[in-house]
């Protein structure tokens, strides 16, 4: 039994998700803007909003956000008068990067406003996969709850891929690029590397671990992948969709091999490859299944990914 004098505020979807996979859905009181899932939390009150316009062309997100962060600010704010009312025990948050949710600085700053609950302040900082399961063990460590079976699991499905791929050659390993944003073309890198490579693909331009690197278009012309896929960070397959078609108009995309062998994909990043959470066991197989399809069938196609 979860301790009913708990109450946590999320203020990441990945932390979220976190909760719920360990089974403390039910101690959730409060939630980013951007926390979606599982469907049962979008009840909870909204803690946070953001200062940009998420509709913005590519560029002017990314415009909008560097200006933000130049002039010291966070591009989400939190709502202080919410998390007064909540008096959470516990606040979920990340120090991972800036762009992608709230900052640890201004949950900081936030908690220090709210003399009454001093709740603890948990910060995740995921850069590689195995990071991920450390999350998970340590969230369940602050709330003494197992995580044994969920962490099993996750390991189980990942090591299916591992061993499936096993016996491929060199040459039936394509090169892959993954797109996380499209102006300024930037490369996904953190954890992907290592799902590309599981998945059986070689992975290019990103480091496990590592952020993500700004690409000149000429460098992925002349690299030449063999397959190229879109993850962008924060949207969904519709918007990917458009913001993917922008590249196409680039001289040299038709020339591409991977365009002419029908081999570009759009992915849900903001469901799965952006979010540091139980789901990028999901995103890997999603990856295996666009990357060899002769080998694997999850069935994610439609929903968490499409040929462009």
């Amino acid at each position: 039994m979860i301790d009913s004098s708990i109450k946590i505020v999320s203020l990441i979807p990945s932390g979220t998700e976190i909760l719920a996979t360990l089974g403390l859905v039910d101690a959730i009181v409060g939630r980013s803007h951007e926390c979606d899932y599982p469907p049962e939390i979008q009840n909870r009150p909204v803690c946070t909003q953001a200062r940009l316009d998420s509709n913005a062309s590519s560029s002017e997100i990314h415009n909008d956000v560097n200006n933000l962060l130049q002039s010291a600010l966070s591009i989400y704010e939190i709502k202080t008068d919410v998390l007064e009312q909540l008096q959470p025990t516990h606040i979920l948050t990340q120090d991972q990067c800036d762009v992608c949710a709230v900052s640890l600085d201004e949950v900081e700053k936030a908690v220090a406003t709210l003399l009454k609950s001093q709740p603890q302040i948990i910060s995740l900082q995921p850069n590689i996969l195995q990071d991920i399961c450390a999350d998970i063990e340590r969230v369940g460590n602050i709330f003494s709850v197992d995580s044994v079976k969920v962490i099993e699991n996750l390991e189980a499905r990942i090591k299916i891929c591992k061993q499936k791929i096993q016996g491929l050659a060199l040459n039936e390993l394509p090169t892959v690029t993954c797109i996380e944003w499209t102006d300024p073309l930037m490369i996904a890198a953190n954890w992907i590397p290592e799902l590309v490579n599981l998945a059986g693909g070689q992975s290019l331009f990103s480091v496990a671990g590592q952020p993500s690197p700004v690409l000149p278009w000429e460098t992925l012309v002349a690299s030449n992948p063999d397959i190229i896929v879109f993850m962008l960070c924060g949207f969904d397959l519709n918007r990917t969709r458009q913001e993917a078609q922008l590249l196409t108009q680039l001289p040299e995309w038709e020339k591409l091999h991977a365009t002419q062998t029908g081999r570009v994909y759009i992915t849900d990043g903001n469901s799965y490859f952006n979010r540091p959470g139980p789901r990028l066991v999901d995103s890997l197989e999603i990856l295996a299944e666009i990357l060899h399809p002769e080998i694997f069938e999850y069935g994610y196609k439609g929903t968490g990914w499409e040929p462009l």
